[in-house]
């Protein structure tokens, strides 16, 4: 077992889900990881941890969304844990880093995550078959001056008032909004 794989259990098993939906998915992503040493990885099919981060500049109100290439909606930063990866925490700010272009400043808000996503998936190619992504969400606050740069990952990176998201932003963003508007209060 990996110490990701370790921290993964740790967070899952500490954290407080906010509602009975949330807590199935957390009961679901620990039996998952419980039947899969390797659960935390890219290659584990058909479902795999993943971790991501609502980057927010909270003096400005706005979170910072990626138009993602595969998906083709407005989201936020996250993607496959890596081997350097110790925690799902440190997974989640380095994908902040990488997709958002601000490699200074950026800090996780709270002591773990916010908000739980299961969704299907081709992270493998178009004539591989779905995979599921069991995301877990962190918000990750970024300095007011912060200098968002669009990355190769990524169509489009914006930032976007809370009350005034896209209209391709899924009900999952929406509502990790108002989870990181209700954190920063």
């Amino acid at each position: 077992m990996s110490s990701l794989h370790a921290d993964a259990v740790r967070a899952l098993r500490s954290w407080q889900a906010p509602d009975a939906e949330q807590d199935l998915l957390r009961q679901d992503y620990l039996a998952h990881l419980d039947a899969r040493v390797d659960g935390v990885w890219r290659s584990c099919r058909p479902a795999h941890i993943t971790a991501s981060a609502l980057v927010v500049d909270a003096a400005g109100g706005r979170v910072l969304l990626t138009l993602h290439p595969k998906v083709g909606r407005w989201l936020q930063l996250g993607g496959h844990c890596e081997p350097e990866d110790a925690t799902l925490a440190e997974a989640a700010l380095r994908e902040a880093r990488e997709e958002s272009g601000i490699t200074e400043g950026l800090t996780l808000i709270g002591e773990g995550p916010v908000k739980l996503d299961r969704h299907a998936v081709r992270c493998a190619g178009k004539d591989q078959p779905e995979n599921t992504h069991l995301d877990v969400q962190y918000l990750v606050l970024a300095p007011t001056d912060a200098l968002a740069r669009i990355s190769e990952e990524s169509l489009d990176l914006r930032w976007f008032p809370w009350d005034r998201l896209p209209d391709d932003t899924d009900a999952s963003v929406r509502r990790l909004t108002e989870l990181a508007k209700l954190a920063l209060r």
